[in-house]
């Protein structure tokens, strides 16, 4: 992620997300702000973001979609409640990116399953790099 504004959307996204469900979620936020930390955006930036429509800029590499999916479905899980319409959302979201819904799914799944929703990155590359072919 190279721009100020492919950073803002990003967090953009993942705001929609938090928030698809009607309530945003303290863990959420937290998550949210721990993002933002990681992409240098400021306190005041990141409060100003939740009064900014999402402007989606189209994610370059697979990787970094890939990586922004990963972000999307952790945050999802933050709260430890997992409702439909986020459910619903993350799927559309994935297909607006290009990655495969039946690998957006198995990962999905699979964080499902998992004690502390966290997929080994080489497994999370494997699901996405097997449907390919």
């Amino acid at each position: 992620m190279n721009t100020e504004a492919e950073k803002r959307s990003l967090l953009l996204e993942m705001i929609t997300l938090a928030t698809v469900d009607g309530h945003l979620h303290k863990r959420e936020l937290e998550f949210l702000r721990l993002v933002a930390v990681e992409l240098n955006i400021s306190e005041e930036e990141f409060q100003d973001l939740f009064h900014q429509e999402t402007k989606s800029l189209p994610i370059p590499s697979e990787m970094q979609r890939i990586n922004q999916f990963y972000r999307l479905a952790l945050l999802m899980h933050c709260d430890g409640v997992l409702h439909e319409r986020e459910f619903q959302a993350i799927q559309q979201i994935a297909l607006q990116m290009g990655l495969n819904l039946a690998a957006v799914k198995r990962v999905l799944e699979m964080m499902k399953k998992s004690p502390n929703t966290v997929i080994n990155p080489i497994v999370l590359l494997e699901i996405f790099k097997g449907q390919h072919n």
